[in-house]
């Protein structure tokens, strides 16, 4: 295994601009109570970025494919973290 210097943004990109999406987007905004309360925070962003957040490397899909969703419809918000982040998708007709 190789390890990765560190402080050195260049070695490992994919994990510098997760934890850089992590900190803009979940937790800058984020009153953190323990360490209990933050893993709990990261376990649900986790869960947004891989399976609800649009990747523009992916074509703004997500890295776990979704279901299809009907194509009509209204479209209702599901607020993520509080209301940090917010998930958009369109209900059932």
């Amino acid at each position: 295994m190789l390890r990765t210097p560190p402080r050195c943004p260049w070695a490992n990109g994919v994990a510098e601009r997760w934890i850089r999406s992590a900190r803009q987007e979940c937790l800058n905004r984020l009153l953190l109570l323990n360490e209990r309360h933050l893993l709990r925070v990261l376990r649900e962003y986790t869960t947004f970025y891989n399976e609800r957040r649009p990747h523009q490397g992916l074509a703004q899909l997500c890295p776990v494919p979704l279901p299809r969703a009907p194509s009509d419809g209204p479209i209702q918000r599901r607020d993520v973290l509080g209301g940090s982040v917010h998930e958009y998708h369109r209900a059932a007709a």
